[in-house]
């Protein structure tokens, strides 16, 4: 796990740090304090472990915050008689919620549109060829919902992939953050994501420096999409080291 001796869950936050804390226009009364008293550019704490699921060939838990996710991952197997021959291994992604992951049950995020999100984001990071004519299934479970879903449940999975012996160019790291008027807040929590203006993820290979995915939301100016990429992208970084540590522990732990 990530957090050693009961210690408490590392943060981490993106360079440069200075930010000019200007009131938002979505907040007119009173000098915007972030829920969960974080600054703008800091992460919430990341607890991670794997072997979560003993019947799986690998997973992983998450809790960022109030977000808790675990995934499963099983195969690589045989797939369906039906699918055509391919020389490359499938990757089959599932994204679920409990019934009590949100305040209000079943108003969860669409699981098909996040499914193939996962997807996009897994595909480019791992080694295909080394599993031909085989499928891997990838099922993620959100347990909680408390902001920032897709990018724990991309970087939760990234993390069972590892533990299950799937040949990866890298681990893969997903942040976001979301424009509030005039201010960007990373990791934002599900408060700030009901009235951000906009919102953009990266999902990157911290090793490699390479991005996967990029997906925006909402209208962005140019420089604001600059600035939100290089705090995404270094957060990423320092991510992929918690993730890499937590890798780390449980091959030192087994």
């Amino acid at each position: 796990m990530a957090a050693k001796g009961g210690g408490a869950p590392p943060t981490y936050s993106p360079s440069p740090s200075s930010f000019k804390k200007s009131r938002p226009s979505i907040f007119t009364d009173v000098d915007w304090v972030r829920p969960d008293g974080r600054d703008f550019h800091q992460c919430r704490p990341a607890f991670l472990r794997t072997g979560a699921v003993n019947a799986a060939s690998g997973s992983a838990y998450a809790e960022f915050g109030n977000t808790k996710v675990i995934v499963s991952i099983f195969g690589p197997r045989e797939s369906k008689k039906a699918m055509m021959y391919s020389d490359t291994g499938r990757l089959n992604c599932n994204v679920s919620y409990t019934t009590f992951a949100t305040p209000v049950r079943g108003q969860a995020s669409e699981n098909k549109e996040l499914s193939s999100q996962l997807h996009k984001s897994l595909e480019g990071a791992i080694i295909l060829d080394t599993f031909p004519k085989t499928t891997v299934d990838v099922f993620a479970l959100v347990l909680e919902s408390g902001g920032c879903d897709l990018p724990v449940v991309i970087s939760c999975a990234s993390l069972a992939l590892a533990d299950a012996g799937i040949m990866m160019y890298d681990l893969v790291a997903a942040v976001s953050v979301s424009c509030l008027g005039k201010n960007l807040v990373i990791d934002p929590v599900s408060e700030e994501e009901n009235y951000q203006d906009g919102s953009l993820m990266i999902t990157c290979l911290p090793s490699r420096n390479e991005v996967t995915q990029l997906t925006i939301t909402g209208e962005w100016s140019t420089p604001k999409i600059h600035e939100a990429m290089e705090l995404c992208l270094d957060a990423c970084s320092k991510l992929g080291k918690i993730m890499r540590s937590c890798l780390k522990e449980s091959t030192s732990t087994s």
